[in-house]
């Protein structure tokens, strides 16, 4: 390498230092700007030191070899600054999809553990009545036919349970997995929503709570999967009647809001407590005691995991659930799209749910 190179190479080296130094305090300065701006300068700081090397190895002055760099730098930056600020921007999204990404893992492993501690506990304790009652009849503790019979009754009761629990895991695990799939069709809500009070009108008598439906004459029709949306209501309705006290009343309300369709559960029960809103439709959160899957005798009820495989039939719906405290209990909301039909009256909602009211007994 012999001298002028030399010289050059060391000029170039004192022009380009304080530059690219500058660039990375800038690029410092405005690192918690937008991608693209961070993108653009890293762009535009190697073309800047670029442009001052040339410019101090041609003695500072401006030749023409000098205009022509400039020219070409010029073009350079004009072509790769758009670029830059293309590449930012799609880098940022891919930046936020991966934030997300990995948010939803830590959420979905949360729940997981949440899930798992929940059924090695739940599903330990009819297992455990299970192993009890079979060991005392293998063992013949008990010898009489009625209480041999009565046995049998508390298996069969806890192996139902059971039953209904490995159910709900597998119906959570499809709604989670996104292997569910729904066949919508138009749906008259008043239908569904007699079904479910006939079949659960036995359960209510029982724990002498008052089942009523307040809907429109008119039929009232969402596009839906007549089959879940009887999942859900059921879900609703059970977890209804089991926090309302003896002598109490659960109402079904279904009204047309015009570009949907509402089905809303009220109770007389005890009200949800307000930092337990946030998280009821969680899988197995059961909040504090007021809301405790406890029938009146004090035994558990349910799997814990009805009002979160509610919300998830909902939203496969592309609807929405809520729930609220009342006045009078909690109230638990379904929203549905709802399907266009023929223009209705000019008769107000509440006028004709007021006319239309029944009580189921």
């Amino acid at each position: 390498m012999n001298t002028e190179t030399l010289r050059i190479f060391a000029v170039a080296l004192a022009m380009t230092a304080p530059i690219a130094a500058a660039g990375a305090a800038v690029i410092y300065l405005i690192r918690g700007m937008s991608l693209r701006a961070n993108m653009v300068a890293i762009i535009l700081v190697p073309l800047a030191a670029t442009f001052t090397a040339i410019f101090g190895v041609s003695g500072f002055m401006f030749t023409d070899d000098s205009s022509r760099v400039v020219a070409v730098l010029a073009a350079v930056a004009l072509v790769t600054a758009p670029l830059a600020l293309l590449l930012g921007h799609l880098q940022a999204k891919r930046t936020v999809w991966e934030r997300q990404m990995r948010a939803q893992e830590r959420a979905a492993e949360h729940s997981r553990r949440e899930l798992i501690a929940w059924v090695s506990h739940d599903l330990r304790t009819p297992l455990a009545d299970i192993k009890a009652l079979a060991e005392a009849l293998s063992d013949q503790v008990v010898t009489s036919p009625d209480e041999i019979a009565d046995f049998a009754r508390e298996i069969d009761t806890n192996t139902i349970r059971l039953s209904q629990m490995v159910d709900d895991l597998f119906e959570m695990s499809r709604i989670n997995s996104g292997a569910m799939t729904l066949e919508l069709e138009p749906v008259d809500v008043r239908e569904v929503v007699d079904e479910v009070t006939t079949a659960l009108g036995g359960a209510a008598r029982r724990a002498d709570i008052s089942l009523g439906v307040v809907a429109p004459n008119t039929p009232v029709v969402a596009t839906a999967s007549s089959s879940a949306l009887s999942r859900v209501l059921t879900n609703l309705v059970v977890n209804a009647i089991a926090h309302t006290g003896r002598g109490g009343a659960v109402d079904l309300v279904v009204a047309d809001l015009g570009a949907s369709v509402s089905i809303a559960v009220d109770d007389d029960g005890s009200g949800i407590p307000d930092e337990d809103l946030p998280r009821i439709f969680e899988v197995a959160y059961r909040g504090t005691t007021s809301r405790s899957p406890v029938n009146a005798d004090g035994l558990p009820v349910g799997s814990g995991m009805g009002l979160a495989i509610a919300r998830g039939l909902i939203e496969a719906h592309a609807g929405e659930i809520v729930a609220a405290n009342t006045e009078r209990g909690s109230r638990f909301e379904v929203v549905l799209p709802h399907t266009p039909r023929a223009p209705r009256t000019d008769t107000s909602v509440r006028a004709e749910l007021g006319r239309s009211a029944r009580r189921i007994t």
